[in-house]
């Protein structure tokens, strides 16, 4: 049988690390006859579950990825088999099983369902260690380096820790460096690039200084960090870690994750921050010449009016101080506290400030509750 990776730009990343685990793979813009392989997040389910239903291939689906992983029952009404958070490991062994005809029940870090349609889930398999895996294969498909993988935090909203756990894993300066030969720009991958090296919870910043230092001596190099695509807790930004970007790279800005300028929201959600530290986080960006690019997220379950114009003053503040906003409007993901929550709607008055707001180009993203009003999109 083949074996094909169901490509788009929204799974590369994610191909990019398993790719050369499979190195028999190839990769394919729709269903093909064999082992089809699929990762997405909920915002492309639906697409995806209608391409499988009438792919009308002979093949054997697989699914991974943040969605399949918090819901498995409902993936598997669709795919034949779903890999359980991280794939460095089981999608290998699965596919190998797959093709030998041996008994998928063997492999850890699955679900699939019995012949009577019972969903079966295989003992959890332990996380990975990043340095035993490439984050790429040159000669494949390439993506921004992953440094570190994991969170500690647990906020309401988010798949991280529930996918990757709650204990941070960091790969090794070596590895990294290794990987860095292949680019000419650096970029990372990180749930907050300032704890590379650290718990999670208290900053490193002397490793952090080893890796940049260590980044800063190969050739020819730009080093963007804490920058897309990851970002920064506010309470990591001090003059230390904001010194240590201005002294080893290129990145002018900041992308901070605010989130709230609720008080109630954030402790809420579980954040770990407080606003006073966006505030601080802001401030100290812009004294070492940093322009802060700070997340806000709308639609909280318990959030009110009052809730959603904090965040709209902390807004207007972070533009006037010359920083850039990007807003989000939330999305309950599977697997998350907030899986089955009700998002509520953003009030007309801050939906009109924040449109005022974006066609200033002072803001981006999306902040609307699409059941109610098409979504206004800025950038």
């Amino acid at each position: 049988m083949d074996v094909n990776f169901r490509y788009s730009k929204k799974n590369s990343y994610s191909f990019a690390v398993l790719s050369p685990l499979l190195p028999e793979a190839g990769f394919t813009d729709s269903p093909r006859n064999g082992v089809m392989i699929y990762s997405f997040t909920t915002l492309q389910a639906a697409k995806v579950f209608r391409e499988v239903e009438n792919a009308g291939t002979d093949s054997v689906f697989i699914a991974g990825g943040p969605h399949p992983s918090g819901v498995p029952e409902e993936t598997l009404e669709y795919f034949d088999y779903v890999v359980l958070g991280e794939g460095e490991e089981t999608l290998p062994e699965l596919v190998r099983v797959l093709l030998q005809g041996g008994d998928p029940g063997n492999v850890k870090g699955i679900a699939y369902k019995k012949p009577g349609g019972e969903v079966v889930r295989t003992p959890e398999r332990p996380h990975v260690n990043l340095d035993a895996y490439p984050c790429f294969d040159p000669q494949k498909l390439r993506a921004p380096i992953e440094i570190s993988r994991g969170c500690p935090w647990g906020c309401r909203y988010c798949q991280t820790p529930r996918l990757f756990g709650r204990e941070v894993r960091h790969r090794s300066v070596d590895s990294i460096l290794r990987n860095a030969q292949h680019y000419n720009d650096l970029r990372f991958i990180a749930s907050n690039a300032f704890a590379y090296g650290s718990d999670g919870i208290r900053p490193r910043f002397d490793k952090v200084e080893k890796l940049l230092s260590a980044l800063h001596t190969l050739p020819d190099k730009k080093i963007f960090f804490g920058t897309f695509p990851s970002e920064v807790r506010p309470e990591f930004v001090t003059d230390e870690s904001a010194e240590l970007v201005r002294k080893y790279c290129t990145n002018n800005s900041l992308s901070l994750g605010a989130q709230s300028g609720s008080e109630r929201i954030l402790k809420e959600i579980r954040r770990g921050h407080t606003v006073e530290d966006s505030i601080a986080a802001v401030e100290c960006c812009l004294e070492h010449e940093l322009v802060p690019a700070v997340d806000f997220i709308f639609g909280f379950p318990t959030e009110t009016e009052e809730d959603q114009e904090k965040s709209l003053d902390l807004v207007r503040w972070i533009s006037k101080k010359g920083g850039t906003v990007r807003a989000h409007y939330l999305t309950p993901l599977p697997g998350t506290p907030y899986e089955s929550a009700v998002p509520t709607d953003v009030s007309d008055k801050v939906r009109r400030e924040l449109g005022k707001l974006a066609l200033e180009g002072k803001l981006t993203g999306y902040w609307e509750n699409t059941g109610n009003r098409k979504r206004r999109k800025s950038g």
